[in-house]
């Protein structure tokens, strides 16, 4: 599976339903951690299969959760061609402006986000569909 590919399945399975923007952002938190050249994130290969292979990163690039098969992995995704253009349009280098250099994002299933994730390495900056996006403070560098 080719960078691009595996980009646009991650993007399907993550963020399929949240519209093109929802998917955007999805996009750049992927391409954001393969920047990033400091933190847990900035230790990793710079490459998109890195980051999302990240062990307990994205519930998508795993076929098991908890001893159970996770029916909802990248390798059952239809992507389609709008998956792989915001794929293009993110490995181009292309940000959604509004977001800043989030490397965190997650639904908490309801309607506010919660100020700090995954702890105080992150700071909401916006939410997009059901999903709010973190960046990274200066406690990030610790990780």
């Amino acid at each position: 599976m080719t960078d691009l590919e595996l980009l646009a399945r991650i993007i399907q399975c993550e963020a399929g339903g949240e519209g093109e923007q929802g998917m955007k952002g999805v996009a750049c938190v992927v391409m954001n951690r393969v920047q990033v050249d400091y933190g847990e994130y900035g230790r990793l290969e710079p490459t998109i299969r890195a980051v999302i292979y990240q062990p307990g990163q994205f519930d998508c690039a795993r076929e098991s959760i908890g001893g159970r098969y996770n029916a909802q992995n990248i390798y059952n995704m239809s992507v389609e061609p709008i998956h792989y253009e915001i794929a293009e349009w993110a490995i181009a280098g292309n940000r959604l402006t509004n977001l800043g250099f989030a490397l965190w994002y997650f639904n908490p299933f309801s309607p506010t986000c919660r100020q700090n994730f995954p702890s105080r390495v992150g700071e909401f900056v916006v939410r997009i569909g059901n999903h709010c996006f973190y960046n990274p403070t200066p406690a990030y560098a610790d990780t």
